[in-house]
């Protein structure tokens, strides 16, 4: 018979490595964390992908995301989503993403979020890749994104009309 603590031990090893990747999602640059840089499973041949994280800024001075890089993309752009007279509009935000002393922002589906333009490759489920993003005082941050599964339909939005 194993002693209550060994089999204890045992839970909390498999319990920390279970977590492990997920808790190991977060990049740090001074004050600045962004947790759990994320995109969206493409389709073969789409040309635009998605970004979604969330930034808190811990520090007494404010900061700006003023872009990035994905290296599966030839562009990366940050965009703002909108409904204007019951029309759902996308536009790329030329000034960045403020954060203030204190804040969290979430660039997520509806809202601000990361645009993936001129793709070179599918995006694809279960796969990470490569990526920064760029401050204004922090300055450039390497990130990994992971690629969620929501699926590839739910995944490619039509984003024609686009204003880019």
């Amino acid at each position: 018979m194993r002693p209550a603590w060994l089999a204890q031990l045992a839970a909390i090893t498999v319990g920390v490595a279970l977590l492990g990747p997920a808790g190991a999602h977060e990049f740090n640059v001074g004050d600045i964390t962004i947790d759990h840089p994320s995109s969206r499973p493409t389709p073969p041949g789409a040309k635009v992908g998605v970004g979604y994280v969330t930034i808190r800024n811990d520090g007494a001075e404010a900061d700006r995301l003023i872009g990035g890089s994905a290296t599966v993309a030839g562009r990366f752009e940050i965009h703002e989503s909108s409904l204007e007279g019951g029309v759902a509009r996308m536009r790329r935000v030329e000034d960045g993403i403020a954060l203030e002393p204190g804040a969290t922002v979430k660039l997520a589906s509806g809202g601000a979020h990361v645009m993936l333009l001129d793709l070179k490759e599918p995006i694809v489920k279960g796969q990470t890749f490569d990526g920064t993003f760029v401050f204004e005082r922090a300055g450039t941050v390497p990130v990994r994104f992971s690629v969620d599964g929501f699926g590839a339909a739910a995944a490619a939005p039509s984003h024609e009309g686009h204003e880019l």
